[in-house]
This record gives structure tokens, C-alpha cells and sequence, in this order.
């Protein structure tokens, strides 16, 4: 399948949102495609592993793995900016560059959502969510803001569990994508109680903590 190309400085998870303010020439040209094609109307985002957003010359190296993304919300200006909230859709590999448009599109591979041995998969998730929980009340020992985060309500299946965890903990962009790139979720699962158990015990060492809104500000500009 053949999809426009939103490169970013971020990982989106399939199932997550993600809010963005549109002012390049080339991404506005992007969303009034979108908009004058049929639903659902999607493109992929994909992290840039060298270069920048912005510029025509930003992007010089792409990860291979992304996520599409689904348009939720769409708000246009008078001077032709967009406000965007998004959805993660599906992860996808990318395979090849299309450059003859002003924004990039590729053609690539849609993956399939593994869960993995059963069993394990329970097992893995369990003990991400109590990594999660430790993680999470080690931040509000700290002090930190979100902090007090209700996790009353942590999904059960496994898939949408790893991607949860995966956005939300405070981490640099090569865990973050190597994390979207574990092939199922047990696999991601683990990593996760791994990162987790780290970062946890890091948060307790150290008397000052990352601060977790800063990878989530209202909107991501390109």
C-alpha cells in the first residue's frame, strides 16, 4: 500500500493519540489532499532517525517501522494552517520512497498485531502493569507531574497494554522505537518491565525526575 509520509521527531503507538499543528506548505498541501480523498483518510508517521522536521532539506534518514495515523479532528485557519488530532492506526514497514510529490510518500509493508504465546503474554502483562504501577508511584514520591494518573483502568489485552506503556513512560526516542518495532507483544511487554524496573529504580536514586508532560504538549509542530 501506498502512503503520504508525515516524518517526525516522535513515535506514534497504534492506538494513541496524537495532536499536531500543520504550518509547512508541504503538510498543508498533505491535509487538503487527505481532505479531498474518501475515508478512512490516513497517512503514516514515522520518526526521523537523522535530520529535522522542518526544512526542505530536514529529513535525511527515516526509521523503518511507523504507525499510520487516522484523521480524527480537523480544524482549518484562515491563513491555511490545521489543527490535527490524530489517531495511531496500524504499524507498517516502510519499503519505498515516493519523492514526487512535495511531501514524501512511500510504499509500505501493513504488519500484523501479534500478541505472542498465550500464556506468556499473560504473563508479560502482569508484570508490565506492576512495573507500571511501581514506575508511576515512584514519579509521585517525587513529586512529578502526572504523577496521579488513574491506572484503575489498565487495559487487559495484552497488544493495546504494550502500546500504553510504551508512550507513556519517559524515555528518549530509540526506546521508544524500539519498542514500537518488537515483533509481538510479549516481546514488547518485556522490554517494558525491563525499562520500567530501570527507570523505576533510577526515579529513587536520583533526586530529581524527568518531567512526563513534556513529551506530550498539546500540539507538535512541524
Amino acid at each position: 500500500m501506498k502512503l503520504p509520509l508525515f516524518p517526525l521527531g516522535t513515535v506514534l503507538f497504534p492506538g494513541l493519540l496524537l495532536p499536531l499543528h500543520v504550518f509547512e506548505p508541504r503538510y498543508r498541501q498533505l491535509v487538503r489532499d487527505l481532505l479531498a480523498g474518501p475515508e478512512p483518510r490516513q497517512f503514516g508517521v514515522i520518526a526521523i532517525r537523522k535530520g529535522r522536521e522542518t526544512g526542505a532539506d530536514g529529513v535525511s534518514a527515516l526509521h523503518q517501522i511507523g504507525c499510520t495515523a487516522t484523521l480524527r479532528r480537523v480544524i482549518e485557519h484562515d491563513d491555511g494552517r490545521f489543527d490535527l488530532v490524530t489517531a495511531g492506526t496500524q504499524r507498517f514497514r516502510l519499503d519505498e520512497l515516493d519523492h514526487s510529490l512535495p511531501y514524501l510518500q512511500a510504499t509500505v509493508e501493513p504488519l500484523a498485531e501479534e500478541t505472542g504465546d498465550q500464556a506468556a503474554a499473560a504473563a508479560a502483562a502482569g508484570a508490565a502493569t506492576r512495573a507500571f504501577r511501581e514506575y508511576v508511584a515512584a514519579l509521585g514520591r517525587r513529586g512529578r507531574a502526572g504523577a496521579g494518573a488513574d491506572l484503575s483502568d489498565l487495559p487487559d489485552d495484552p497488544v493495546r497494554l504494550s502500546y500504553l506503556v510504551a508512550a507513556s513512560v519517559v524515555t528518549g526516542l530509540p526506546q521508544q522505537q524500539a519498542l514500537l518495532a518488537e515483533p509481538d507483544a510479549v516481546r514488547r511487554l518485556t522490554a517494558e518491565q525491563a525499562l520500567l524496573a530501570r527507570e523505576t529504580a533510577m526515579l529513587e536514586a536520583l533526586s530529581a525526575a524527568p518531567d512526563p508532560g513534556l513529551p506530550h504538549s498539546p500540539y507538535h509542530p512541524n
